[in-house]
């Protein structure tokens, strides 16, 4: 309990006292700054990232991140255990990376602020038009060489192993014409939300060679291309799925694309 608490002391502390920065490079990006503010503001994050993914005393494991590109279109495509899995990902992304956030987070001072630095944009699942403005601006990003990240399970699994993929999960990178790069996390759910404590679980993490999407057929984007994400996934977490033709692995009761 001890070490819990010290942690998410941390983390509100340096949360405000980051606040500085935040004011600076949100000034600087209406002069034209944005791309190297946020360069700034990225590497802050994975400091940040990485000491606190040591202060919870984890070993982690990473493998593949030779696989991420470093410019260019790029969407990471990763399994959702937990809160831990955004800092792991800014941790071992080597470059800024944003994500789509709840709408929800949009409510928590500073964390908020945050996100937005970061790149993030937040998401109304409920309304289909506002819901689908996000998505479109998140296609722009990316299509000017911007790095994000997307759950395609839609919420955290919380060790209830891979979930089925949601429908269009991956639009963001199939209208971009972006690489995905698929990203496996192992054992983040037992680092603090199994026992709402911070333990010091082993973790892993694993980056698969990256999928060209402007590479494929239409065909291949709309019903191919989650399945073959999630496969991917899967074997790397050494999950079997079940045999299925292509599209069948997709959440049947999410909603319809955005």
């Amino acid at each position: 309990m001890f070490k819990t608490v010290v942690l998410f002391s941390i983390v509100g502390f340096s949360l405000i006292s980051f606040i500085p920065l935040g004011l600076v490079s949100f000034l600087l990006s209406l002069f034209g700054l944005g791309r190297p503010m946020r360069f700034i503001v990225y590497k802050t994050a994975q400091a940040w990232s990485r000491f606190l993914i040591w202060g919870t005393g984890c070993s982690l494991s990473a493998e593949g991140m030779e696989h991420i590109p470093r410019k260019g279109r790029l969407c990471i495509a990763a399994n959702h255990q937990s809160i831990f899995d955004i800092l792991l990902a800014l941790a071992l992304a080597g470059r800024p990376l944003g994500f789509i956030a709840k709408k929800e987070l949009a409510l928590i001072p500073l964390l908020n602020i945050w996100i937005l630095l970061l790149g993030g944009l937040f998401i109304d699942r409920k309304n289909t038009r506002r819901a689908l403005t996000t998505i479109n601006k998140g296609i722009e990003r990316i299509r000017k060489g911007d790095a994000m990240i997307v759950f395609p399970e839609g919420t955290r699994s919380k060790g209830r192993g891979l979930l089925p993929f949601k429908p269009g999960s991956l639009k963001l990178a199939t209208r971009a014409g972006a690489l995905v790069v698929p990203m496996a996390i192992a054992g983040s759910y037992d680092v603090f939300e199994k026992t709402y404590r911070v333990r010091a679980a082993p973790v892993r993490v694993v980056f698969s060679p990256a999928i060209d999407t402007a590479a494929l057929s239409a065909e291949g984007r709309k019903r191919n291309l989650a399945d073959q994400v999630c496969r991917v996934i899967a074997e790397a977490l050494g999950e079997k799925l079940p045999d299925a033709p292509d599209g069948a692995l997709a959440d049947k009761k999410a909603p319809p694309d955005l």
